[in-house]
């Protein structure tokens, strides 16, 4: 683990990463833990700020919702308003699609590593990658071993 104290930019770069991989991932749960755990870290340290509340882009069974915007390091952030939040902070309406946080030069796997040593988890305990041998009722795409269409059996 290293001894000098992470910068609120490295650990904003870090939440920025693993926050894109977890909109994409097949399993997101875990990349979606590790930012909680760290926003939650981070404003109880005082390193980050609540800004408002959105209006979510997704609602939830097509009802409108609200999300919490958080302040890290020059990044911005989305996550899960809590009731108290309604009453402490302005409502900011809808997210401003124009602004983007900064795009970081960061691998994942760097991106991780540095969450886990400012959480202090231990990186053999961490759940591993995705793969889909754990998954056996998903779909064959991507997967080499699978005949071309035209010379599949018939059923």
């Amino acid at each position: 683990m290293r001894e000098k104290q992470l910068s609120n930019r490295e650990i904003a770069e870090s939440l920025f990463i693993v926050n894109r991989h977890a909109k994409t991932a097949p399993e997101p749960k875990h990349l979606y833990e590790i930012k909680k755990s760290t926003i939650t870290k981070l404003l109880k340290e005082r390193r980050a700020k609540k800004i408002g509340l959105h209006f979510s882009d997704h609602p939830k069974l097509s009802k409108q919702h609200s999300t919490l915007l958080i302040e890290v390091g020059g990044y911005y952030f989305h996550i899960p308003a809590e009731k108290k939040d309604f009453n402490q902070l302005k409502h900011l309406g809808k997210v401003d699609q124009s602004y983007r946080n900064p795009k970081p030069k960061l691998s994942l796997s760097r991106a991780k590593r540095t969450l886990y040593n400012y959480l202090g988890w231990d990186h053999e305990k961490a759940p591993t990658s995705y793969s889909p041998s754990s998954h056996p009722n998903l779909s064959m795409l991507g997967q080499q071993h699978i005949a071309p269409w035209n010379q599949r059996p018939k059923r």
